[in-house]
């Protein structure tokens, strides 16, 4: 079984949480606060870790199979990775990271709103 952060849409209720079928929700946690996230489009969120400035992230834990996991990953957009995570509790788990030199002009810094949730939920209150 692996344990996985998921920051994005592999949430509940976004896009690609059907791709966590048969995992265990194990609870809302968030990260340290070492962390920038940027909507890569309006699409997804791309995190990756800071030494300054970073923010904690809210998301979810799941654990999972090796065979969910398979599926997770084929379902990945491009670019983002399984990598460390630290979350506020002090554990190291995997997580759903993005490589900042991938992040360009136009991808918005949504760190403020600590996660894509906040993001999305922001973007519909001004609608």
């Amino acid at each position: 079984m692996k344990t996985l952060f998921v920051n994005g849409t592999l949430m509940r209720g976004f896009v690609l949480h059907g791709n966590l079928e048969g995992a265990q929700y194990l609870g809302s946690f968030r990260t340290e606060p070492r962390y920038r996230v940027f909507s890569i489009g309006d699409v997804h969120p791309g995190m990756y870790e800071v030494d300054q400035g970073g923010v904690t992230v809210d998301g979810e834990l799941y654990a999972l199979s090796d065979e969910t996991w398979a599926r997770v990953e084929a379902g990945e957009p491009p670019h983002l990775y399984c990598g460390p995570v630290r979350l506020e509790d002090g554990r190291v788990v995997d997580g759903i990271l993005y490589p900042k030199e991938k992040i360009r002009p136009e991808h918005v810094d949504i760190s403020p709103f600590n996660g894509w949730r906040g993001y999305m939920a922001s973007k519909s209150r001004t609608r």
